[in-house]
């Protein structure tokens, strides 16, 4: 947040915002606003319904209509036009699943200090041994954030002369899903870990690709990765390996391109001076608490793991992508 004007009023909201983000967590698992997607109900009704505490209820409903996602005539509750539209299960926009796994979050963030003082991660499970419900929020939930962007991001890259795709550690697939639709030409490969192909079938299945794009089940820290490609994509992965890690994964990535292949990359990135943006910095707090040796990366540091596995006209695309998103790309010779 460089460049805000911090007193006591803003670092009062900053330091409560968390109020507000459990209330949110709450809501969505509760089932509140699914439960009031067609229908508005009295406290009552709703508390039998969810099996809740009824001042419990009645206390959270409360919060709910004040930040704006239900409102409140006589006796009765309802859900915003946009609580139904992305906090409702039975929408088809259901943002609830990164919301989900937001919450899954807290604890660890809690222990920040903890983890700044240890250098070790304070979360009681990773992304490979957390619960089935807990990675059906993680992996759905980065379809949700993945579904913001693809869209652009596909439309701003320039596949066409490409056929065979590597989405490589792509979770349910958003990124090969949008890059196929843009590219009809296309076809693709989403590797990731065995938990993770009912998932991307689903999706997959959703937009009617079957037939250009399949799953292929493997560890790619553990394993070789295999077949030929000419585009191989790598969104959001580096952030969890320590510079090590990353540069074996893109040793590996390099090994399938075919000549004149093209290795994408994206990532939250920070400024090269390591002093924002906001969300990247953020996210780094984020990968201390929650993995072993992740980092964020500066855009020099992407550069540098690009250049040092062969990699030739290097560099950023003119993105303005959210949340400090950037890619950048690095072509193989002939």
């Amino acid at each position: 947040m460089r460049g805000q004007d911090w007193n006591p009023a803003t670092l009062m909201k900053a330091s409560g915002a968390y109020w507000q983000s459990c209330a949110i967590h709450s809501g969505v698992e509760l089932g509140i606003f699914t439960a009031l997607h067609n229908e508005s109900m009295t406290v009552d009704a709703l508390a039998r319904q969810l099996g809740c505490d009824l001042r419990g209820l009645a206390t959270l409903l409360t919060a709910l209509c004040a930040l704006g996602l239900l409102q409140k005539e006589g006796d009765h509750y309802a859900a915003d036009a946009a609580a139904r539209q992305y906090l409702s299960e039975q929408s088809p926009e259901y943002f609830g699943h990164i919301i989900l796994h937001h919450q899954h979050l807290v604890p660890a963030w809690s222990r920040l200090s903890e983890a700044v003082r240890n250098g070790r991660s304070t979360r009681e499970s990773s992304h490979r041994t957390e619960d089935a419900a807990q990675r059906e929020h993680f992996l759905l939930g980065m379809f949700n954030v993945a579904s913001q962007q693809a869209h652009a991001a596909a439309a701003a890259l320039d596949l066409r002369k490409h056929t065979r795709l590597l989405d490589l550690g792509g979770g349910p697939g958003a990124y090969a899903v949008h890059f196929c639709l843009q590219n009809p030409q296309l076809s693709a490969i989403v590797y990731d870990l065995p938990t993770t192909r009912p998932f991307a079938e689903k999706i997959i299945a959703r937009y009617k690709l079957a037939q250009r794009i399949q799953f292929m089940a493997g560890d790619f820290l553990q394993e070789t990765v295999t077949g030929r490609y000419d585009v191989v994509w790598i969104s959001q992965v580096l952030h969890a390996m320590d510079n090590e890690s990353s540069a074996l994964l893109l040793e590996k990535a390099a090994r399938v391109l075919t000549p004149g292949g093209l290795l994408l990359i994206q990532e939250f990135v920070l400024n090269d001076t390591r002093d924002g943006p906001a969300h990247p910095a953020l996210f780094g707090c984020n990968m201390l608490v929650g993995t072993e040796a992740g980092k964020v990366y500066t855009e020099k540091e992407l550069f540098d793991l690009l250049r040092r596995v062969g990699a030739s006209d290097v560099r950023r695309l003119a993105l303005d992508l959210p949340m400090g998103c950037g890619i950048v790309s690095g072509s193989f010779p002939m």
